[in-house]
């Protein structure tokens, strides 16, 4: 996948026109990561491109993007438990270091995970990983991609 669309992520979400989006929620966007290393890696977007963190929002915004966090957490969760048997837990991150809008990143984290990294935060894995064309976000992932899209859309209905 290539394109404008990385530029503008949240302003490409709100026009439809942003490939890794997985489900439209309260708060912003559940989108699929562009890497994939950690099958199943996704992000919460907020839907104002101008926001930059979690503290920027008015109260009840703010615990809202924190309850889709946690749904997007969730609905991650029992994906990959159900596509994987060495599924392990799910870690839930807002850092805003390098791209100045707010997002939360839910990063899946397995068994087969190299030790040296396994305890790690995700940010140590070596940096291959994280530019190696074998872990492009592509048509590979498709299930993962229905499937995390799928329990989205049964945890909404829960309500």
């Amino acid at each position: 996948m290539t394109g404008d669309w990385r530029i503008d992520r949240i302003g490409t979400a709100l026009r439809g026109e942003n490939p890794t989006v997985l489900r439209r929620l309260t708060s912003g966007f559940a989108v699929i990561g562009d890497v994939q290393f950690l099958p199943g890696y996704s992000v919460l977007l907020v839907d104002e491109p101008d926001v930059q963190r979690l503290s920027a929002l008015p109260k009840a915004k703010r615990l809202s993007f924190l309850s889709d966090m946690d749904q997007l957490g969730e609905a991650v969760e029992r994906a990959c438990r159900r596509l994987d048997p060495a599924f392990r837990r799910v870690n839930l991150e807002i850092l805003g270091n390098k791209d100045p809008f707010l997002h939360a990143h839910v990063w899946p984290r397995f068994e087969w995970e190299p030790a040296d990294v396994a305890a790690a935060p995700v940010w140590l894995y070596p940096g291959d990983r994280w530019t190696d064309v074998q872990f492009r976000l592509g048509p590979q992932h498709d299930v993962l991609r229905e499937a995390i899209g799928s329990e989205l859309d049964q945890l909404s209905s829960m309500g």
